[in-house]
């Protein structure tokens, strides 16, 4: 029988008592087993992360930076053996899971580049008051505390390094907590940090049960809490710590707006094709993924059957063929879920122009139109491979489309204009708007983020290092200026 694999107790592996099994969403086939720690590992691996917080703190920088270069190259060396268990585990076609890995490779390099630059303050002279003469201010940055990390299954990998990579950059320890349907990404770059010089108890990578994360939340030695998950667990997390530091990066039902000015045939073509691959890849689940198009009256009828052509086009099947561009969803419950969604607007009266049939956990890349403003599909997220479509008059309009959600992560606004472009970035609720592309565009060093319901605060390497730290003064007094 084979061992189960292990977890990563402060850079050390461990294993305990009880185990749970990972299955594949695709055929249900086993992909491993993963030892699950007691609570007393657990306890070992918060205090030994309080205990070595000022020591981790103090490491050089090139030391930082080395382990973090390091986990990069491993991560390229890996590639293909890792994008395979990330397909196995998460159902992800291998073609996308490659590409999570590569940007997770750019994570673990912008870390390393932001550790070596990390000074987070600057020296500011004090007598532009009279009683300031002689004083000078200098900042620097210092950690919180140790960091909960909370990551989800969709990108099982890259959000894992997300969290790991800017606490090394910055000396904060670290805790990982993965998403139990996809814990074996997560668990491989513990292999690679072991490999590092990083001190003991900086950073461990514990597969808890979901019931026993609250336990952790409440623990007032781990005062940083970076999640990325769904709103409700999001903002009950930080409802019940509200004195502590909360970074969520939650939900959202991204937009994608087609202008009147976007109308050559090119122009349609292009953006019919970017919408339909990212309205399904992944099977629909990112929080960026294209839920919405909203295009204007002028181009509507010529870019909804370029749309419909274009999904139709999809190769839907086994997420281990490379010619496969969406596979299953996480599970058959989640499936069903966007089944009910579908059936329930159309019940509602919206018109299905494509997809809208369930096989186990695969649902067909669906798009539809007319959907009611009261129906779930219309309000909440469907984290599926489900498009709707909406035709506006006029950009005043299709603004206003957008922000008539309660979530705000990012849109996409197809245009040509760049004063359109300027006045969409003032305009639109959202944490990023990105113009002449879908909403699914990010790169990972840019700050990543919501507005309203879907979340707060920023990751992007630097930016989730400032969430990290605190900025800390010191006035020197008596100086000759």
């Amino acid at each position: 029988m084979t061992s189960p694999t292990a977890f990563w107790l402060a850079g050390r592996q461990a294993t305990g008592e009880d185990t749970f099994d990972v299955t594949s969403p695709w055929d249900g086939r086993h992909v491993g087993t993963v030892s699950v720690p007691t609570e007393a590992q657990t306890e070992e691996a918060v205090a030994a992360s309080v205990a070595v917080q000022d020591a981790f703190a103090a490491t050089p920088a090139h030391v930082r930076a080395a382990a973090l270069d390091h986990v990069q190259r491993r991560l390229v060396e890996r590639t293909e053996e890792i994008a395979r268990l990330i397909s196995a585990e998460n159902g992800k076609p291998v073609k996308w899971a490659r590409g999570e890995v590569g940007r997770a490779v750019s994570v673990f390099r912008f870390a390393a580049e932001e550790a070596r630059r990390f000074n987070g303050g600057d020296a500011q002279r004090l007598d532009t008051d009279a009683g300031g003469a002689g004083r000078l201010a200098l900042t620097r940055r210092f950690p919180r505390g140790t960091v909960l990390g909370i990551a989800p299954f969709n990108f099982p990998l890259n959000l894992c390094a997300h969290k790991i990579a800017p606490a090394i950059a910055a000396g904060v320890p670290i805790i990982l907590k993965p998403a139990p349907a996809t814990p074996l990404s997560g668990l491989i770059l513990g292999e690679l940090l072991a490999e590092t010089d990083l001190p003991a108890g900086s950073w461990s990578i514990l597969p808890v049960t979901n019931d026993r994360m609250p336990a952790l939340v409440q623990d007032e030695r781990l005062p940083v809490i970076s999640f990325t998950g769904s709103e409700q667990v999001g903002y009950a997390i930080m409802d019940s710590v509200p004195r502590k530091h909360c970074t969520l990066e939650l939900g959202g039902n991204g937009a994608a707006v087609v202008l009147a000015d976007y109308a050559s045939e090119t122009d349609l073509d292009w953006a019919a094709q970017r919408i339909a691959t990212f309205s399904n890849y992944q099977g629909g689940q990112s929080c960026i993924s294209v839920q919405r198009v909203i295009a204007d009256a002028s181009v509507y009828d010529r870019l909804v059957p370029k749309i419909v052509a274009a999904v139709n086009a999809q190769v839907t099947g086994d997420p281990s063929d490379d010619a496969t561009e969406v596979g299953p969803l996480v599970s058959e419950d989640a499936a069903r879920r966007v089944e009910a969604w579908v059936d329930e607007a159309v019940g509602a009266g919206a018109r299905l122009l494509a997809g809208g049939k369930r096989d186990g956990a695969s649902y067909a890349p669906t798009v539809l139109e007319n959907v009611p403003a009261g129906a779930t599909l219309a309000c909440e997220e469907v984290f599926g491979p489900v498009l709707t479509l909406k035709k506006v008059d006029g950009e005043e309009a299709a603004f206003a489309a957008v922000n008539d959600s309660k979530y705000g992560l990012q849109a996409g606004v197809f245009t040509h204009d760049v004063q359109t472009a300027f006045r969409a970035h003032r305009a639109l609720e959202v944490g990023g708007v990105i113009v002449g592309d879908v909403p699914s565009y990010r790169a990972d060093q840019m700050p990543y983020g919501g507005a309203k319901q879907s979340g707060v605060g920023r990751e992007g390497v630097r930016f989730a290092m400032d969430d990290y730290t605190y900025e800390r003064v010191l006035v020197l007094t008596g100086l000759d200026l």
